[in-house]
């Protein structure tokens, strides 16, 4: 899976149920009575080990370089945004809350994270795209050390057999999947399970063409949904695919029942350990040869909770520290990551090649709301129901279209 792609939704409930956070997960506290070091307090949702511990680990480092201590906390994702959410009405917001990229606007509008460049935070060496990933309303609130994205993996044994080239643009796709589409396999593969899952990973189609996620009624929206769906109407894509997510593509494209799928580095771990698959990646095929792959950005981001100038300060510089590029480089090459600094990521490329399509790709890629904002969530509903009415034959693609255009607008 992905580094936490889909926004989990706050729900009010969920909001008032939670017990009022204090101490560790408190932005208020301030330095200890004898004037010791100041303490600061971080919040994520790495809950589960080695990630908890290592992250503690260069939290602490970071704090110390900074001249603090910090008190680090997680929380389960499925309630960190409705967690995060309470400390802000609270007023609790802590001094280094991890924020998952789709849910910055969310958090950003909300006045309760500090303006990374009013804290003089350098970012002369991020990628482009990292840093539109961590801005909202034209102020950047959140750094991600390493991103992820979207490509086109493919069986090499399986399209070097039926003579098939790497497609790269969408009418050779479409050829290469009829080809590669047997009584034993189908040519493509991917997920179209209900919710952000299947969205996220159409997103490249729809931005490849032109489309925007708020005007999905137009002629780019349109021509995307009818090539993507399309594959699986003419059979080259299984239209269980309603059903799957990415880790179910991926068990697809690894049992040799898929000859492509479009997935995310985080699958390469298990691909490599799948016996007898030779595999590699490239790109996203785009409409026309010239035209520029667009994907979603996934990542977490670190931003600084409002509160004092002093806090957020040193909140700034537990932030710089978090992103330096060694860090950023050794964590890509034990995740299959991408490094946010511009070197880093060419080094990894370099050291990695198997990580080179995937770093080509988050050259170009944008974060998953920069047409959407806060109407985000409204599109990912609309649109994946969308996508699923029309793969399993319920709706044509304009009604499907313009339906989702109605329930966006109605947000």
């Amino acid at each position: 899976m992905m580094t936490r792609t889909s926004p989990r939704r706050a729900v009010l409930a969920a909001v008032l149920a939670l017990p009022l956070v204090l101490g560790a997960c408190s932005g208020s506290s301030g330095g200890s009575d004898d004037g010791g070091p100041l303490e600061l307090t971080a919040l994520d949702y790495y809950t589960d080990e080695p990630s908890h511990s290592d992250t503690e680990k260069r939290l602490s480092d970071c704090a110390e370089q900074a001249g603090a201590t910090i008190s680090h906390s997680s929380v389960p994702s499925s309630q960190y945004n409705a967690r995060v959410l309470q400390q802000i009405s609270a007023k609790t917001v802590p001094d280094v809350v991890m924020v998952n990229n789709p849910d910055l606007p969310q958090f950003a509008s909300t006045g309760a994270l500090a303006p990374l460049t009013d804290l003089d935070v350098d970012t002369s060496r991020y990628l482009p795209s990292v840093l539109e990933t961590g801005t909202y309303d034209g102020e950047l609130y959140g750094l991600a050390p390493n991103v992820n994205t979207l490509v086109l993996f493919y069986n090499e044994q399986m399209l070097a057999d039926a003579g098939v080239a790497v497609p790269t643009t969408w009418p050779e796709l479409e050829a290469a999947a009829a080809k590669l589409t047997t009584p034993e396999h189908h040519g493509f593969a991917y997920a179209a399970a209900s919710g952000t899952e299947g969205t996220w990973t159409f997103i490249p189609f729809l931005w490849g063409n032109g489309g925007s996620q708020l005007e999905l009624t137009s002629p780019q929206a349109q021509e995307a949904v009818t090539f993507y769906t399309g594959l699986a109407a003419k059979g080259y894509v299984s239209t269980s695919a309603v059903n799957w997510t990415q880790a179910d593509a991926k068990d697809q494209f690894a049992a040799g029942k898929a000859a492509m799928m479009i997935n995310g580095p985080w699958q390469i771990p298990s691909l490599n350990a799948t016996q007898g698959l030779r595999w590699a990646s490239t790109t996203i095929p785009v409409p026309a040869a010239g035209d520029t792959p667009v994907a979603p950005l996934g990542g977490e981001l670190w931003s600084v909770g409002r509160s004092t100038p002093e806090r957020e300060k040193a909140a700034a510089s537990v932030v710089t520290c978090l992103n330096a590029p060694q860090t950023q480089l050794a964590t890509a090459l034990q995740n299959n990551t991408v490094p946010s600094d511009s070197d880093s990521a060419k080094e990894l490329a370099a050291q990695q090649p198997q990580m080179a399509p995937i770093v080509d790709t988050v050259t170009t890629a944008k974060s998953l709301t920069s047409d959407s904002g806060l109407k985000w969530p409204a599109v990912d509903a609309a649109l994946s129901t969308a996508l699923q009415a029309v793969i399993s034959g319920q709706s044509s693609v304009p009604d499907a279209l313009a339906a989702a255009q109605a329930d966006v607008e109605g947000q």
